[in-house]
């Protein structure tokens, strides 16, 4: 369906899934960058979790669209913003509990930032937001949660898939779901038809 090759400048499967099932030839190339330092540098700059998922999508685009300088290439992220405060993917069981312990009963935010390059320069971008509460669950249910799902859900912010076991933790859902795997599709397939990258 794509007038040019577009390439995910990401390992994500599951960004790479919604993609190909929207109809996309698409490829998936590594970025590469340390996420991690980004993050750290730009929060010490004091930099909101909006600007964060924004720029390590941008980085992420530009370091391949070097490489790649015919291609369509789409960069993603997604942070987890707590009462103002970034959240990274869990690196141990005891500190995936501790994110769902803080978590629980409170309302959070998912910012999934896409950035578009064409001919090595941006020409789209787009931050998708969804506000997400989690219920009240015991600490039962969060052990035996996290016995049957880590260390697969140590791929996640928040130390949970909503695509799977995750959503029995939450209460209620505002925004568009696919934002909350970690791509806002629906306004990218939008610019890719109003460009004429894709039929409309």
């Amino acid at each position: 369906m794509l007038s040019r090759p577009l390439i995910l400048a990401s390992t994500s499967a599951i960004r790479l899934q919604l993609l190909q099932a929207a109809g996309l030839a698409v490829t998936a190339h590594a970025s590469r960058i340390d996420e991690e330092a980004v993050k750290a540098g730009l929060e010490s700059e004091n930099a909101n979790p909006r600007d964060i998922a924004d720029a390590l999508a941008e980085m992420k685009t530009a370091k391949v669209a070097a490489r790649q300088p015919e291609a369509l290439v789409l960069g993603c992220d997604q942070v987890l913003d707590f009462k103002g405060s970034v959240l990274s993917k869990p690196a141990s069981l005891a500190e995936a509990r501790a994110q769902l312990l803080a978590l629980r009963g409170q309302t959070h935010a998912l910012l999934s930032a896409a950035v578009l390059y064409d001919e090595g320069q941006p020409i789209w971008r787009h931050v998708g937001q969804a506000r997400l509460t989690m219920r009240g669950f015991s600490d039962s249910y969060l052990d035996s949660y996290l016995a049957r799902n880590w260390p697969e859900v140590g791929s996640s912010v928040g130390a949970y898939k909503l695509e799977t076991e995750g959503v029995r933790l939450f209460d209620r859902i505002d925004g568009d779901y696919f934002t909350i795997l970690g791509l806002p599709l629906l306004p990218l397939l939008s610019y890719l038809s109003t460009r004429g990258f894709i039929p409309s």
